[in-house]
Parts: C-alpha cells; structure tokens; sequence
C-alpha cells in the first residue's frame, strides 16, 4: 500500500498542473454503485472492499470517507497508513478538503468517474478558497495499476419480451413524450440499468448485476447505444436494427455528445415523426441526469442548454409492469423455496457436526466437534451450499450480490462478506445472520434471516423481537398516497428506540426486475433524500430493520414488499392510501421471539404469514423438507396454549402445596382456637 501511495503522490506532482490532492471514488464511467473489478479503484489504493466509499490522497495524508454499513469493515481493512471518515459523523470530503487543503490549492479527479451534481457541488465548496477541481486527462490510478484487469468482454443479451412485459418501442415513444413535455430535444443515459431497462438487454459484465457496459443516446427522432461491438452479435445486430437503434462503439460517445450539442448527431435510422418532433426554435435542451451522468460527458454540453434533472426512465422503471410483478413473485417463491431447503440442511449440518440443540430446541451445544477439517462448516462454505441450491431453481441466472454468511461478531459487520482465508467457523452457540438474493430472468431476489442453533440469550431475544416488531409494523403500514419512505422510516426503528437502540443503514430500497439488486429513486430510509420521491402503487421495496452490537453480534430481518392500492373504511382528503404485499417466503425462527413482548396483532400476522408461507412453498418441497417447515411454521396461539398450560399446572400444583399445609395437624388447631374468639373481640384486634 505504502508504493501504491508513493507512486501516485509522484504522479500528482509531476501533473500539470501539480495537483495537491488526489480523489479517488468508488463508481465506474456510469456512477454505479458494484463496478467490474477492472474499475475498483478505491479498492486498489485504499485495501477496503465495501461497496461504497471515496479515497482522498493528499501529500502526506490518505483518507477514506464511508457509511455506517461498513465503519466496522473500513476499520479492519484500511492500513494504519489511512484515516477513516465516518459519513454522518465527520465532516463532508468537500467540506474537509475546503478546510484543510490551502488557499488555491488543485484537486484531481478523473472526470469519468465523478457524477455532475458531486462535481458542481465540489466546486461550489472549493470557491470560498479559490480551490480548484482539475479534470486529469488519465485516471492516475490506472498508470499506477500495472496488474489491472482486462476490460469485460461478454455477449449482449436481449431480455425476451415474455419477461419485460414492455416493448422498445412502447418505452422509446414514452420517453420522447417527457422529452416534447420538458421542452428537451434528447436525452443521455448514462446508468447502466437504464439503458438495460430500455433497450431491453442484459449482460455479465458486472459481476452481480445483469447489464452491459453502455451509454444511449435518444433524441425525438433517433436512438443510439454505445458498446463494444465485439460483444453484438449478428442476431443481437439484427435485433437494434429492427428496433431503429445505432449500434456504435463504446468510446465514440464521448464524440457523439460533442456533436449532438451542436445538432450535428444523425441516425442512419432516424425517421421523424410529426408528432415527436420539437420546433428547434422553441428549445435547445439536452437532459442529462447529473446524478448519473460523468462530469466527462457534461464538459462536452453547453450548461445553459442543459436541463440537469432526474432521468425520465428512473421511475417508469421503478413502477414493475404486471409482467414484472408476476416475474418477481414467481422468483421469489422459488426463492424462498431455496432459502428453506438452506435453513433445513444447515439445521440438521448443526446438530450432526456440532451438536446443536437445533432450529426448534433452546439448549446449550454438546460441543460437539467436525470429525475432519474437510467436514468442518464455515459463512463460506454454507453460503456455496445456498448458492447451489438457488442454482437449481428455473431462470437462475446467478448471486445478485454477495452473500452475507455471518456468525457472531462478524454479523455485527452490515456488509459482510466472507473471505476464504479469513471466514469464521460455524458456532451453534452464536447467532448467524445470512442476508442473500439471486438473479433469475424474471426477477430479482433480496432475503434476510437471522437464526440461532443453540440457546439464544435474552438480550439477543430482546433485540431480535425488537427488530422483528419493526419489521412487522413497517410491513403493515396503510398510509395516504404521496407518503414517502424518509415519513415511514420511522415505523421500523420506534421498537428500537424504546430501549434506546438502533441501526446505521436505510431500511428499504427499490428492487430491480431481473436489474440492480438497489434501484431507485424511491428508498425507505432517515436520509434527506429519501423525500424525494413518494411511494407509488407498483413500486417494490425491502422492509430490513436490524440492531448490530460490535463485537458481539448482529440481527436483520428482510422481506421485498410491493406497494398496491389499499381498500379504507374512509378516504380523508381524497388522497387514496396505500399497503404493502409481501412477497417473500422464509419463516421467522420462534425460538428468537419473545412473545410476551408481541401484540395480538404482530401474533395473528406471524401466523397469517407463516400459514401462507407454508402453502406457498408446498410445491417446491419433499417430505422432509415439508414436515421441517410445518414445524417452523405452527400457530403461535398453538405456543401461547402450551405456555398456559404450564402456568395452569404451576398454579395446581401450588394450590395442592396450600391445601396440604391447610392440613397440617398443627395448623387446624391454631385455626379451631381462632375460630373460639367471640366475633366482637375479634373486631376489636
């Protein structure tokens, strides 16, 4: 790490101008939250592997800015020779360089790695100092990057329309209709789910995420993708041209954005429509989504001609067809399926190698040893037993993230993910939080359980039903179209916050339909801009509330909820309102629960849940399998019944102790010589 420093600070001094500090972001040329490994940048100067940070490089100082998925995380990963920054808790990058770099000091970034709004609201910040933002004509990480990998180079996809539900042209004509509405005469999409989504394609070429490296251009008349055109075949070629879409390749489209700011973009293709087309003198605007867009393709636009505002293909995606939401219903019951088969091999793997009590029974491990190293189960080894079971699921398509297998203190890690060299062991006395999700073509799947194979304490069962309570009103909530998740938020955290306990991560995102396992732009969170954007029929979300103790262990809980219409007694202003459908099947380990903290409510919709769960699930199941889940699944009235028994037979047990000392020889005469006492001297004691 130490020449990886050494070498970019001669870079920085050698450039012209020299550059008194260095920014290195996590994103890729799309702004993307999981890029290729040829794009981890960050993670190559810096050691740390979450998914979201900036690396800030100045003379003598490197510093790492992230969120609080991955304090934990950045702590054990980054060398002493880093400084972590805690984001919420210390000061903006922006705001610390303004302070502590001096007067006109120059600050490098690649501007095909940093979106528009962060570099206006850089520059802004850098003003009151004269600062100033270079642009590097080569990304400096490259030059010091001799082991980079090669760029991707995987076959574009179509996504057949019984799985899209919407044509090219349905969305092109669509889009051009927000483009006539803004008074905008084209629009560059730079976010790689986006140009996914509209042309209808997929690809391999981020691992996790079924896109393509690509921009797109679409203009009232024409449309055009940018790609490496290695990876089109002759039939995918086929494919654009009959759909009116210029195929071109990946690097002209730094030039096409020149020139569609001077009107000088044609398509071979191009046929204008009367209806689509924009008086040139009524406008010059080109859209461009500054959150998704590069700085590098901004520079290229005049910025008075630009129309800098959330790309128009944002929420029509978000919004699932009816074929996307039978898909996602469809992925997540076989899903589900899978995560069962999981819970009941690793409970029966726990008890035979460890000797577990089990997923049902509360009692200490027998310590219990593996018999052989081979035999031995670590968060590694049981998340490639998931992954295989998925696997043999109808559409599977791959992981749509990386498996968070974690035992114990690990699980207090929010995005963990287990290494082979480093991965914990599996400890039947420790909780275990596994949080996974799958690719299939008609969906996108996002699950997290929590389970305990031994005797869970009561803070942890404290904890946990805190969390679940949370999950379960969340879940619930009917609330009046126009609600947006930073209102409902608070629903998940208030079982939380009465022991004064809480989590440092949103508690919900948007699902993408065989896309990023985190879509937006709506999210359920206590971030600003989770008001952004209201909740709306169609939409889906996860409901994820956790607790995490550091050192000790950590607790999630994950459904993907759609959001539909809801029918109300009443309709108060008119607004309509709203619920939430759950549509993901894993039953909640009860032994975790403690139900004397549980509302009749919460009671009767765990029992609605798991009935559904369990019948939902039937057909995907053997018998051993089946009888596992029953079990997993009974009516907790059937619990509370049991718990009241006890106490009936505690209470009979302590009235046959009374009425044997009613009995004792020497008691009935001291009760006969009370009984002697005439009644008014007894009045008067």
């Amino acid at each position: 790490m130490s020449e990886i420093l050494s070498s970019l600070r001669s870079l920085m001094a050698s450039h012209t101008p020299p550059l008194d500090a260095l920014v290195v972001p996590s994103e890729d040329y799309h702004q993307s939250e999981y890029v290729s490994a040829r794009d981890k940048r960050r993670e190559f100067v810096s050691g740390f592997t979450g998914s979201a940070g900036l690396a800030l490089i100045t003379k003598n100082e490197a510093r790492l800015w992230t969120d609080g998925r991955y304090f934990l995380q950045a702590i054990q990963q980054l060398s002493d020779e880093w400084t972590l920054m805690r984001m919420g808790e210390d000061p903006l990058v922006e705001v610390w360089m303004s302070d502590n770099l001096s007067e006109g000091a120059n600050i490098g970034v690649d501007p095909w790695c940093v979106s528009v709004d962060t570099a206006n609201r850089w520059g802004k910040a850098f003003a009151k100092k004269s600062q100033n933002l270079i642009p590097t004509t080569t990304d400096l990480v490259d030059e010091v990057w001799k082991s980079r990998p090669p760029p991707e180079m995987n076959p574009v996809l179509v996504h057949p329309l019984e799985f899209a539900g919407r044509s090219v042209p349905e969305k092109l004509t669509d889009l051009r209709a927000k483009l006539k509405q803004e008074s905008a005469r084209g629009l560059v999409i730079a976010a790689l789910d986006e140009v996914a989504w509209l042309y209808n394609i997929r690809g391999t070429d981020v691992a996790y995420c079924p896109v393509v490296h690509a921009f797109a251009i679409v203009t009232t008349d024409s449309a055009f993708l940018y790609v490496d055109k290695k990876k089109v075949s002759n039939e995918v070629s086929e494919y654009f041209k009959g759909l009116g879409v210029e195929v071109k390749e990946y690097t002209d489209v730094i030039s096409d954005v020149a020139l569609l700011a001077s009107k000088q973009l044609f398509s071979s293709f191009s046929s204008k429509s009367e209806d689509m087309e924009i008086d040139s003198d009524q406008t010059d605007r080109l859209w461009v989504d500054p959150a998704s867009c590069c700085y590098a393709l901004y520079s290229k636009l005049d910025a008075d001609k630009v129309l800098l505002q959330p790309s128009p293909l944002s929420l029509p995606k978000a919004l699932k067809n009816p074929v996307e939401l039978e898909g996602l219903k469809k992925a997540h019951v076989r899903d589900g399926a899978a995560v069962v088969q999981y819970l009941v091999w690793l409970d029966n793997q726990m008890q035979e190698l460890y000797g577990a009590s089990g997923y049902f029974m509360e009692a200490e491990a027998n310590k219990k040893k593996p018999t052989s190293e081979t035999s031995k189960l670590t968060e590694l080894t049981v998340s490639d037993k998931l992954e295989s079971l998925r696997a043999a699921k109808e559409h599977f398509r791959g992981l749509s993230f990386p498996t968070i297998s974690s035992v114990g203190s690990n699980a207090a890690i929010i995005h963990y993910s287990p290494e082979p060299e480093a991965c914990a062991e599996m400890d039947p006395d420790k909780i275990y939080l596994c949080d996974s999700g799958a690719q299939y073509l008609d969906g996108t799947t996002d699950i997290t359980r929590t389970v305990h194979f031994g005797k869970p304490s009561a803070h942890e069962k404290d904890c946990y039903t805190a969390v679940l309570k949370g999950h379960v009103a969340l879940g619930n909530a009917r609330f009046p179209k126009g609600t947006n998740g930073y209102t409902l938020d608070i629903l998940a955290r208030a079982p939380l916050w009465k022991f004064g306990l809480d989590y440092r991560h949103g508690t919900g995102h948007g699902v993408g339909s065989y896309l990023f396992v985190h879509e937006g732009p709506h999210q359920v969170s206590f971030r600003p801009s989770a008001r952004n954007v209201p909740l709306q029929a169609t939409m889906t979300v996860t409901d994820e509330p956790g607790y995490y103790e550091d050192g000790n262990f950590g607790i999630r809980l994950e459904n993907v909820l759609v959001v539909n219409d809801a029918e109300t007694e009443f309709n108060f202003g008119d607004k309509g309102y709203l619920q939430f459908e759950h549509i993901t099947w894993a039953p909640y380990q009860v032994k975790l629960i403690d139900l004397k903290q549980l509302t009749r409510e919460e009671i009767d919709w765990l029992n609605t849940y798991h009935l559904r769960c369990k019948d939902i699930l039937a057909p995907f199941l053997n018998q051993a399998e089946m009888e596992w889940l029953k079990k997993a699944t009974e009516p907790l009235t059937a619990l509370e019944s049991f718990i009241c028994c006890l106490i009936i037979l505690q209470f009979l047990d302590i009235l046959s102790h009374l009425f044997s000392f009613l009995h004792h020889p020497s008691l009935s005469s001291t009760i006969s010589s009370f009984l002697t006492i005439p009644l008014p001297t007894l009045m008067l004691h």
